[in-house]
């Protein structure tokens, strides 16, 4: 089930995926999270300044970053009557992008792709911080990027 996608292009950066490529993204992190209810996600794409402020004031790092999740807090008598969940927003620094996809040697598309599969992954709910944390959602980003046929990110080819 493809998510509904809401984009707001605030960035000057004008090389940004399609809509459709970001749908594509997104079905494919919902599909290995085995998510297949109707929902929504918001996408932000920014520029450096307003991904510091949101970085420094959300997470006190004032510093750019590459995405931001914001998982929706509705309370549960409200979600309980939506027809679509609404899963959240992310915010995604196209400048911070093109920076890593570079130094990292990878495709941009490529980087966008798993920055929004990341970033959806966090909307539902996982998180990478401590090592069991990334044990499960490693291996979700690895297969939903698969399915997109992308290679993993997190080998290294030195």
């Amino acid at each position: 089930m493809q998510p509904e996608l809401v984009i707001q292009r605030a960035s000057t950066i004008t090389a940004q995926p399609s809509h459709e490529a970001f749908v594509g993204w997104a079905t494919a992190a919902l599909q290995v999270a085995n998510v297949n209810y109707p929902c929504d996600i918001g996408v932000r794409i920014v520029d450096e300044n307003e991904s510091r402020v949101l970085n420094r004031d959300y997470r006190g790092k004032d510093k750019p970053t590459n995405i931001l999740s914001f998982p929706s807090d509705l309370p549960e008598f409200v979600r309980t009557k939506l027809e679509t969940a609404l899963l959240g927003d992310l915010v995604i620094c196209a400048p911070v992008v093109q920076q890593e996809a570079a130094e990292q040697g990878k495709a941009e598309a490529d980087h966008w792709a798993h920055l929004t599969v990341h970033g959806v992954l966090h909307l539902l709910g996982y998180d990478h911080i401590e090592d069991e944390e990334a044990a499960v959602m490693e291996p979700l980003e690895i297969a939903a990027l698969a399915q997109l046929g992308l290679a993993n990110p997190y080998e290294t080819t030195d």
